[in-house]
């Protein structure tokens, strides 16, 4: 989880910083943040748009510009052929459920997850694929929250 927090503060976005670790057999297969795509102007030069319509946090996901830290680990593994199939993602927030919809797909069976995040359909569809979803407790422990069996 410390690599992931590690990793969030590459973040670009202006709202939140978050991180995500995809581990499998204790290797690092893959690592992500939440920003603009590669090439893209980031929301620090063009603002953000979801901030100046003051749209909630879990809502309208189409208004930002930025990938969520999940997708770009995702993406980022896709990229270089390395399958992440039942591998488990440390991400500093519970995944909305654009992200869930994609974890499930990739064949990601556990998420460890620091914060939660406002999205009730993610961790429904979590726990109807299987996924095992435990909260990180900061003494280094996680409890099983949602999502699976304990």
């Amino acid at each position: 989880m410390e690599i992931a927090k590690l990793v969030a503060c590459r973040s670009t976005c202006l709202r939140r910083a978050v991180g995500a670790v995809i581990v499998k057999d204790k290797r690092i297969l893959s690592t992500g943040y939440n920003g603009a795509p590669s090439g893209i102007a980031h929301c620090a030069e063009t603002g953000c748009l979801r901030r100046q319509l003051n749209v909630p946090s879990g809502e309208r996901h189409e208004l930002c510009r930025g990938i969520h830290a999940e997708q770009n680990a995702i993406i980022q593994a896709a990229y270089h052929g390395v399958s992440i199939q039942g591998a488990t993602l440390y991400c500093t927030n519970l995944p909305c459920s654009i992200c869930a919809k994609m974890i499930i797909n990739a064949g990601i069976r556990t998420i460890v997850y620091l914060a939660g995040y406002a999205d009730a359909m993610s961790e429904e569809m979590l726990n109807q694929a299987g996924v095992e979803v435990r909260h990180f407790v900061p003494d280094g422990s996680t409890g099983t929250e949602g999502g699976g069996a304990p």
